[in-house]
């Protein structure tokens, strides 16, 4: 039997991908924190502080779209604004306490939850999953270094956190 080509293996990650981040937001406490609110996060803690216009870059969706979210991000109390000491008519975006306190907060839990199902795996299958992360690392590196700030035609960002 041949191996498997590269289009199969990537449509077998890609369905992987899209029943796992469910799956993890649907075990979550957190139910106001949105998969494109987590990438916000994720984005200005990495990132941080950044333009409203740079978030969206970085995220690659529409400004309006990342204008509203940094609103509801800024109502839950979970980002800090403050003027733009290059353009005092612009504003940087950062995350604050709070909200590097519920990333964490969501990054570990998260983590647990992989971690348990991981061990529930037989020996065989986690030593699989070991090897094969350097590669999706990898991937995951190369992908960042192509993907070019473009709005995405939904406006919405997925979490990987």
């Amino acid at each position: 039997m041949d191996r498997p080509g590269p289009a199969e293996d990537a449509g077998r990650l890609r369905a992987v991908l899209q029943q796992l981040l469910p799956l993890l937001r649907g075990r979550s406490p957190h139910r106001d924190l949105t998969p494109s609110r987590l990438a916000a996060l994720a984005e200005l803690a990495a990132h941080g502080p950044l333009r409203v216009g740079e978030l969206a870059a970085r995220m690659n969706i529409a400004l309006s779209t990342t204008s509203r979210m940094v609103d509801l991000l800024d109502g839950c109390g979970w980002i800090a604004r403050r003027p733009d000491p290059a353009d005092q008519r612009a504003s940087l975006i950062s995350l604050n306490d709070d909200g590097a306190a519920l990333l964490g907060t969501v990054r570990r839990e998260t983590t647990g939850i992989l971690a348990e199902e991981i061990a529930a795996l037989t020996a065989d299958r986690r030593r699989l999953l070991h090897e094969a992360l350097p590669a999706l690392e990898s991937l995951a590196e190369r992908m960042r270094g192509r993907s070019a700030p473009s709005a995405r035609p939904n406006g919405r960002a997925d979490a990987v956190v």
